[in-house]
């Protein structure tokens, strides 16, 4: 596990962006093709505008591109509570990527439905029924200690078998990965900002037995690596850094 803490959202979105292009360049070119998971909510937003820009998306050869989403909402893709109009806003309508390169979630479906198509569409692209590979899943973190749309004490999060699954909720029903599935990458890479997150970061980062309350504390790739990108004030509460 790498720890870094850095100085605000613009920076840490900088060097995910760097991250993000260093490793699509290493997994094109050793397999073909890069498959990434990406995140919702407001954190990953200057990441995907960064990625888009003039100073950043020639670098990365679209083409090859593969971009799923961990969880989305129950809405109708226009809606502007969907993570995949976000990113549609924010990167996708402003790179050359192909159609067929992106696999939404089809939150219109509904919970169900939704997570039903997902788990089959994912099983067909990567031509397996055992645990996908994502080259890297992109995650952010709640003040409550979510992530994707595993919420603390769900029933979600003792799926073992599936690899995507309703997730209901008081306001909104969500289709999102399963835990096995998030820690079966071979890169996670979190992006956490906002001062409000710190007590809860602190758990998670320095207490092994607290940690264990918080879907994002449960992340622990099998067999490969996690990275946490930090804003100074979400680190306001930590006393070492690894």
């Amino acid at each position: 596990m790498q720890i870094r803490v850095i100085s605000d959202i613009e920076a840490i979105s900088h060097e995910a962006v760097r991250i993000f292009v260093m490793l699509s360049k290493e997994y094109i070119g050793s397999q073909g093709r890069f498959v990434a998971a990406i995140s919702g909510g407001s954190t990953p937003k200057r990441f995907y505008e960064l990625l888009a820009s003039d100073s950043y998306r020639g670098n990365v050869e679209w083409s090859k591109i593969h971009l799923f989403w961990v969880d989305e909402r129950c809405v109708p893709k226009e809606s502007e509570s969907s993570n995949f109009m976000s990113a549609f806003d924010h990167l996708i309508s402003r790179i050359s990527i192909p159609d067929e390169n992106i696999h939404r979630i089809k939150g219109e479906y509904g919970p169900e439905k939704g997570a039903r198509d997902y788990e089959e569409h994912i099983k067909r692209f990567f031509g397996i029924s055992a645990l996908p590979v994502f080259d890297i899943i992109i995650l952010g973190m709640g003040e409550d200690g979510h992530t994707a749309s595993l919420f603390p004490g769900s029933k979600s999060l003792d799926e073992k078998i599936r690899f995507a699954v309703p997730a209901y909720g008081e306001k909104m029903n969500r289709v999102t990965l399963t835990l096995p599935v998030l820690n079966n990458a071979r890169h996670i890479l979190f992006l956490v900002s906002g001062q409000s997150k710190a007590d809860v970061l602190k758990d998670i980062l320095e207490n092994t037995e607290k940690r264990k309350k918080y879907p994002a504390g449960l992340m622990s790739p099998a067999h490969g690596d996690i990275t946490w990108l930090i804003t100074r004030d979400a680190a306001g509460r930590l006393k070492t850094i690894e």
